[in-house]
Parts: C-alpha cells; structure tokens; sequence
C-alpha cells in the first residue's frame, strides 16, 4: 500500500492510540495534578502523532528525520512520566508494564523509519 499521508503509517496510528490509552490513564489521576503530572503526560504523548505528521508532511528527508527525533524524545519523556505516576502509586506496575511495552514497539517503529529515511534513495 502506497503511503499518501502520515494516517497511512502504521507508527502514527499506534502512536495515536497511545494518546487515547494516557487519556484514559490520566482521568484517573488526583486532581490537584490537573495542571502537573496530567497536563505534562498528555501534552508529550500528543507530541509523538503530531510530530510524526508535521514531518511527513515536510518536503524535506532531513526536516522529517528531525520530527521524528523529537517525536523519540518525547516518547521518553512520556516514559519518565509514566515511572513518576506509578511511583506515586497513580499507576499499578501491570499497567505501566503493558503501557510501556507499547511505548517500546511505537520507540521500535520510529527508529526503524528513521533507518529507512536515513539510508533511502533519497538521503
């Protein structure tokens, strides 16, 4: 299949369900982390789907090598966000396990794209 957009890539649309997963998870968050923890964590699990099709969407192989690097970033930053919840008892170990397994494969993906990118007729 042809990729026409940044929806027709598998890694945006795993990425996008990660989004919905830290909604849910961050609804059941105190309150009073309302404006910390929560906004943090949903403000960088957005950050990987946009920063994937903000770089799909340039016309340059280096500008989407760039998102994509920071779309890895952010997913690390997610990472830690998740540890401090799961510290803070926010989060059991299961569900940071199952959580986290899935922040691996979309970390796996991206770094795969970006290899392709990287080493592609066009680099």
């Amino acid at each position: 299949m042809a990729v026409r957009s940044h929806r027709d890539l598998l890694v945006w649309q795993k990425a996008m369900d990660l989004v919905v997963t830290c909604y849910a998870l961050t609804k059941s968050f105190p309150d009073d982390e309302r404006f910390g923890l929560t906004s943090q964590l949903r403000r960088a699990i957005v950050s990987v789907p946009a920063n994937i099709a903000e770089g799909r969407g340039r016309a340059m192989t280096g500008a989407y090598l760039n998102h994509l690097s920071i779309a890895s970033g952010s997913l690390a930053e997610v990472d830690t966000h998740l540890g401090v919840a799961n510290r803070l008892g926010y989060i059991s170990n299961e569900t940071l396990k199952q959580v986290t397994a899935h922040l691996e494969e979309v970390g796996r993906m991206l770094m795969g794209l970006r290899n392709s990118l990287a080493t592609g007729p066009n680099s």
